[in-house]
């Protein structure tokens, strides 16, 4: 049985991340292809608009459930197993959820459940079950060890970075960038692209391109700031179920299509601190054109 293609989608906080994976995810099912997205957020809603904001359990949800916060996979098999039912869902297209959770407030790491949920899925053989596509939605920047896992251990074949125009999610994009190369070379994930989504009042797809060129990547593609994206979140859906002929949707299968295609990936090269600056003062100047030309007109 082949192994399926296993990506991750990261990026800065509140930058769509769960809007671009659960969109891509809808496309691949929708082209055909058997797909798992696995929610790496302990607020356990990357999957929600695959399965109309129905509430499902975390992995680390059911453990506790099972045995306590101390249990471990190694006591499985002990009357504290586990089955496949409680931890995978079937969404939108038949596409596999399952949210890894994360543990009680102020308790413990996060990351730590990313971990979890991959020995879990892989002892119940979800990755055997025929998978074509495994997408993992991972929480912010690269803050701690266990969210960068996918890509420190190479478990996503390509990485890719959600950013806006914003210099703060082109920054943290850079940070992204500096954790895959910290690991690449010790079999890590490559970087397969950035997707250009835009948000705030900034829409510049060049200055985008300007950054993925600098690190040495490509725009794999661009999704427009458009209202039938937010207002088909609004009843748990991605748009390529509530607006499946809008042109949103039409972005969403490119993109997910170029996914499937890409057959580039590469070992980013960050920005260095003065190439964020001169970057920084070149947004600074297209925000404040674009306030001016607001203005008159």
């Amino acid at each position: 049985m082949k192994e399926p293609l296993q990506i991750a989608f990261y990026g800065k906080g509140g930058i769509g991340k769960s809007t671009v994976s659960s969109n891509v995810a809808a496309a691949l099912a929708e082209m055909g292809k058997k797909v798992m997205q696995v929610g790496c957020d302990p607020k356990a809603d990357c999957t929600r608009n695959l399965r109309g904001d129905r509430d499902i359990p975390t992995i680390l949800d059911v453990m506790r459930e099972k045995g306590g916060d101390k249990l471990e996979l190694t006591e499985m098999g002990r009357g504290k197993s586990i089955d496949l039912e409680e931890v995978v869902f079937s969404g939108f297209g038949g596409v596999l959820c399952v949210e890894a959770g994360g543990p009680e407030p102020a308790v413990g790491c996060a990351g730590r459940g990313i971990k979890v949920a991959v020995e879990l899925l892989r002892r119940l053989g979800v990755y055997k079950s025929g998978l074509d596509v495994v997408i993992y939605d991972v929480l912010g920047d690269v803050v701690c060890g266990g969210f960068g896992m996918p890509l420190r251990q190479g478990l996503a074949e390509d990485v890719y970075v959600v950013t806006s125009a914003d210099y703060l999610a082109i920054y943290a994009a850079n940070n992204i960038c500096k954790g895959i190369e910290r690991h690449a070379g010790r079999g890590g994930s490559a970087l397969g692209g950035i997707v250009y989504n835009v948000r705030g009042s900034l829409d510049d797809l060049e200055l985008v391109e300007e950054f993925a060129a600098k690190i040495g990547s490509k725009v794999t593609g661009s999704i427009p700031s458009d209202p039938l994206i937010t207002e088909s979140e609004l009843y748990g859906q991605t748009v390529i179920e509530y607006a499946g002929e809008s042109l949103a949707a039409e972005r969403f299968r490119i993109l997910a299509t170029s996914i499937l295609e890409n057959g580039y990936a590469a070992v980013p090269k960050p920005l260095t601190r003065d190439s964020l600056a001169v970057m920084a003062q070149k947004i600074r100047e297209e925000t404040r054109k674009k306030a001016r030309m607001s203005v008159v007109a």
